[in-house]
């Protein structure tokens, strides 16, 4: 198998891109795992904040690299958490939950998306840059155990349940896979791609 550094520290999305790539052929090992320190994101946007996480993984490692930047999109709260998602929720998911909940249900408007944006680089510096986006709505209240993250409020278009009540069916609809599929495609319609 191929190895491939995921440029993150967050157990459950090692988990995720486990699923995704193990039927390509690729060995997924953390930054974490490997000790790597995580560097501040400093870009506005998605693409921009995995670009540097990946880009720091591939050349602490010297092993191509993959990270993902991802986060909620409330209309609601005007596109918001978004990049911010994981420190406008800090350790208090919960809490983050029923702002986003209370924020919906003041506008009556439930509407949301999830975005993620993955990166793959090379030890060289090179890049390539997918986004993959998933729309749905936010639960009226957290509704499942399984998944990360929002994974509770969030309920996909075309289903009832929350991602965080699919189970292994997130890991084929959801905005990683999005993403993960579009970089899939590109791998193998390359003569030259890397990894």
């Amino acid at each position: 198998m191929k190895k491939l550094v995921i440029a993150t520290h967050n157990a459950g999305k090692l988990k995720e891109f486990q699923a995704l790539l193990a039927p390509l052929g690729y060995e997924a090992v953390s930054a974490g795992a490997l000790g790597l320190p995580e560097p501040a994101e400093t870009a506005p946007d998605f693409a921009g904040n995995a670009r540097i996480k990946a880009l720091a993984a591939a050349r602490a490692s010297g092993l191509p690299a993959l990270a993902d930047d991802s986060g909620l999109c409330v209309a609601a709260l005007n596109g918001q958490p978004g990049v911010y998602s994981s420190r406008y929720a800090g350790d208090d998911y919960p809490g983050a939950f029923a702002k986003i909940i209370a924020a919906a249900k003041a506008r009556d408007n439930w509407a949301a998306w999830f975005t993620c944006a993955l990166c793959l680089a090379q030890p060289d510096g090179s890049t390539a840059t997918y986004i993959g986006e998933a729309h749905g709505r936010i639960a009226a209240a957290p509704r499942g155990a399984a998944g990360f993250g929002y994974d509770p409020i969030f309920i996909p278009e075309g289903y009832e349940q929350s991602y965080a009540e699919l189970g292994p069916e997130k890991d084929k609809i959801s905005h990683r896979a999005r993403a993960c599929a579009q970089m899939t495609a590109a791998l193998a319609g390359s003569n030259t791609a890397r990894p």
